[in-house]
């Protein structure tokens, strides 16, 4: 996948498509720079699944948990941790193996334990409101 967005309002749509075109998929890994929209794309995202509550980023809390009819969506924010110990201790192959959706910003964090077949999302800010998505399976 290969998308480029003119604005944010063309979001919901990348979002569909990411689901259609990898439908066995639920790994996902979000690489970006700060503030090139990987929150704001999983919200995107989790809205097109239709998750039944508000959406926002696990900084501190490192995963929130969402709801949608589809089951369980898992959201990963690993900015903080400091080595892949941390996952480890969180429990990370109970989420990542359960067959659920995760949605996971700051990927290169625990690099080592990603599960094969996850799809990564590259997502490069052109300007203030264009945004180019990229997406491969690992």
């Amino acid at each position: 996948m290969d998308v480029t967005i003119k604005n944010i309002h063309e979001l919901p749509e990348v979002a569909q498509q990411l689901i259609q075109e990898f439908p066995s998929s639920k790994v996902f890994l979000f690489n970006g720079n700060m503030g090139a929209g990987k929150t704001t794309f999983i919200k995107a995202l989790c809205e097109v699944l239709e998750v039944d509550s508000t959406t926002s980023s696990p900084t501190f809390s490192i995963v929130n948990e969402y709801h949608s009819p589809t089951g369980a969506i898992y959201h990963f924010d690993f900015y903080r941790i400091k080595n892949e110990q941390e996952a480890f201790d969180m429990g990370y192959e109970e989420y990542f193996y359960s067959g659920n959706y995760c949605f996971i910003e700051w990927p290169e964090k625990i690099e080592n334990l990603i599960p094969e077949n996850a799809v990564l999302v590259d997502i490069t800010a052109i300007d203030v409101h264009q945004r180019k998505f990229t997406a491969k399976i690992l």
